[in-house]
């Protein structure tokens, strides 16, 4: 399984809260959320945001609230994986819970810019940066993980694996 895009920068610390703000919270509509992801802190993330592209952080990641609705609005956006420092636990669970893969690489989170074109491998947890022929190496994802992804999400994969 393969990721590819154009990196989205941003620092530490990024909010739940930030990611979709409260007011957008009245919609159960995942396009409607996705819409509105970052609009706080980058009034231009929708529009530059091609389909695939990859976001890339510093620590702490998703911290805040609980806010389910954060990784599901990004992963509706377009967005194909986040590399991070690290992830607040419970956006991690979220994350995996939709099937919307997250990296934890803090070389990778260190040295990738703005702009880099990314290949991620999830096989091997390779994150190779095109635009400056490095590359970094992230833990691999497993492959029930995988599986889970690409059955877009724990409950799917669930359901897949009792189908059988």
């Amino acid at each position: 399984m393969k990721a590819n895009g154009k990196v989205l920068k941003y620092e530490d610390n990024v909010d739940t809260d930030v990611i979709i703000p409260a007011r957008y919270l009245n919609s159960f509509d995942a396009k409607e959320l996705a819409s509105h992801a970052m609009v706080d802190i980058d009034p231009t993330f929708v529009e530059r945001l091609n389909p695939g592209d990859i976001m890339v952080a510093g620590k702490n990641f998703g911290c805040g609230s609980s806010r389910e609705h954060a990784p599901l609005a990004l992963k509706t956006a377009g967005v194909s994986c986040v590399i991070a420092k690290s992830f607040a636990r419970i956006f991690y669970r979220n994350s995996i819970n939709i099937g919307f893969p997250i990296l934890e690489c803090e070389e990778a989170a260190n040295d990738i810019d703005e702009g880099n074109d990314v290949e991620i491998d999830f096989d091997s947890g390779k994150i190779y940066n095109k635009t400056k022929n490095k590359e970094y190496q992230a833990q691999p994802f497993p492959e029930f993980l995988q599986n889970m992804i690409q059955a877009n999400g724990l409950v799917n994969y669930v359901n897949e694996k009792k189908r059988g």
